[in-house]
């Protein structure tokens, strides 16, 4: 299954981005329900990208990755923890995400 690849980032995709807003909760590791659930998240998180890695090329991964966290992870930020968004911010991400249509573009990245 040549896709399964993108199905495993996915999912390291989604436990980062709920293991980071689970690290914002556990207050510095001193909650230890969300302490738990960050270090849980974290492992589920690099379990599914070691395994995406076996098919997926690294650059195209980690860029992936990267650019998709940051988005919805600033997203989560503004909507739970009422953190402010302005221009500079909103061009940053938007070039995080230019940055990783042309990686995924690049036919030699496959």
């Amino acid at each position: 299954m040549p896709h399964m690849g993108y199905v495993l980032l996915a999912g390291a995709i989604a436990c980062e981005i709920v293991a980071t807003t689970c690290l914002k909760y556990s207050a510095g590791f001193t909650q230890l329900g969300w302490s738990v659930l960050t270090v849980l998240f974290y492992i589920a998180c690099y379990v599914c990208l070691s395994r995406a890695l076996l098919t997926v090329d690294l650059s195209v991964a980690y860029a992936t990755w990267c650019a998709v966290g940051i988005v919805v992870t600033t997203i989560i930020s503004a909507l739970l923890f009422h953190e402010q968004l302005n221009a500079t911010s909103i061009a940053g991400i938007a070039l995080c995400v230019v940055g990783v249509v042309l990686l995924n573009l690049n036919p030699t990245a496959h």
